[in-house]
């Protein structure tokens, strides 16, 4: 797969479009977050709405960037656009800096090459610089060139203290289970602070892999729309753990500020009991129709975001193919796929021997379902047998671990760490 590459400065006015062709509005900025090793990373766009409303879209909701158009999911969060702390704007605030090169000498940033790499990320690429002029005349131009990011840098003051934003920038690589230990080392006030630089994806992680407490009071100290956005880009069934923790009136004021859809998944999630199948399960399992091939169904479980446990298997349904999906009609493993053909269809190599959980069944059936036929993750349906959700072996392992297991020594040496999708089960 190609890198894709596109000037910023060329995307400005540029038209959004919803899957449907419908018209949504225009670029206006790409907002980026600064890394301490690597280019800054593309977190979303800013796009004005009829209105003259400037808001925020997500990189996530952004299937296709290209110098002409860009072309969403068609969702989009129509709160007023807020510029958060360790949030940069690349026309705003990149576009006309002074940075001094590696090679010697400055230049100014005219343009900048946004960049998606094999992983489906965007982050900046190519700086297009103009060197100081060289003639007198007051109609030349300085030359021209182009420069990685590595290759410049912009000045710093000697000695000056280390801001939160440059604080998260060194956190940047750190493993979520890592970056949530290293947050609750820190002193109260200098953990909010760190907390609110923190991009919503990166902080929703770390809350994943908190105690129930520091969650609550990290979530409570960054405000309602805020929260919210976290809330949002947290996994379903850890955002709706967390609010199961909340008053339910707070939690229903957070709900109502979150996006429809992913409210919607969370609400399905909070009428389980803490202690089913239901309740453990995440609500966004990987489902194809059994027209679908082996090709097709590899290049899902591809995706990097993707937990390992999830992306073990793959779940055949008839339509429709969102939970809850029509009926289930069993499970492909990853390791049955690799024995197929490319255009094999799903359908034909389907495991239907295991039967999946109710949505009722306990956690110890749960855990002794997946102990004995040594599987990683297991489909959950309702009455009707419609695939619901899956429950994978890190929400039990999480589930039937002490409550205070997070605190005790270092996850390397101890316990098993989980990954981005772990659960904290609500309070039993």
């Amino acid at each position: 797969m190609s890198t894709q590459r596109v000037f910023v400065a060329r995307l400005s006015g540029c038209s959004v479009f919803d899957p449907a062709g419908d018209r949504l509005g225009k670029v206006r900025d790409v907002v980026v977050i600064y890394r301490k090793d690597d280019p800054p990373r593309v977190i979303g766009l800013v796009i004005e709405i009829p209105g003259r409303r400037h808001v925020f879209v997500s990189i996530g909701r952004v299937t296709s960037i290209a110098t002409g158009q860009v072309i969403t999911t068609g969702l989009i969060n129509v709160r007023r656009f807020q510029q958060r702390g360790g949030e940069v704007r690349v026309m705003a605030e990149i576009l006309g800096r002074k940075v001094y090169l590696q090679s010697g000498g400055t230049a100014v940033i005219e343009d900048v090459a946004i960049e998606r790499n094999r992983l489906g990320e965007w982050d900046v690429g190519q700086l297009f610089l103009r060197k100081p002029r060289t003639s007198a005349s007051p109609f030349a131009k300085g030359p021209t060139t182009f420069a990685a990011w590595s290759e410049v840098r912009e000045r710093q003051n000697p000695g000056e203290a280390q801001s939160a934003e440059q604080l998260v920038a060194t956190y940047s690589d750190l493993k979520a289970a890592d970056l949530a230990n290293t947050l609750l080392d820190l002193p109260d006030d200098r953990l909010l602070e760190v907390a609110e630089e923190l991009p919503d994806d990166r902080l929703a992680d770390a809350l994943e892999e908190m105690p129930e407490e520091e969650q609550m009071h990290i979530l409570e100290a960054l405000g309602d729309e805020r929260a919210a956005d976290i809330l949002d880009a947290m996994e379903p069934d850890d955002a709706a753990d967390l609010l199961g923790q909340l008053p339910e009136r707070r939690s229903e004021e957070l709900l109502e500020l979150m996006e429809p859809e992913e409210a919607e998944d969370v609400r399905a999630l909070l009428k389980y009991g803490p202690d089913t199948a239901g309740g453990l399960m995440t609500s966004e399992p990987i489902v194809l129709s059994a027209d679908a091939t082996v090709a097709e169904a590899l290049a899902l479980i591809r995706r990097h975001e993707l937990h390992p446990a999830l992306a073990a298997a793959v779940f055949v349904t008839l339509p429709p193919y969102e939970t809850p999906t029509g009926r289930l009609l069993g499970t492909v493993h990853f390791q049955r796929m690799l024995r197929y053909p490319p255009h094999e269809r799903l359908g034909a190599i389907i495991d239907d021997t295991l039967d999946p959980l109710p949505a009722s069944a306990s956690a110890p059936e749960v855990a002794r379902l997946l102990a004995s036929y040594n599987l990683v993750s297991v489909p959950v349906v309702d009455q009707a047998h419609r695939l619901v959700g899956a429950v994978s072996v890190d929400d039990v392992l999480d589930y039937l671990l002490p409550d205070d297991w997070r605190s005790h020594g270092e996850p390397q040496e101890s316990l098993p760490v989980s990954t981005s999708t772990a659960s904290t089960p609500r309070r039993r």
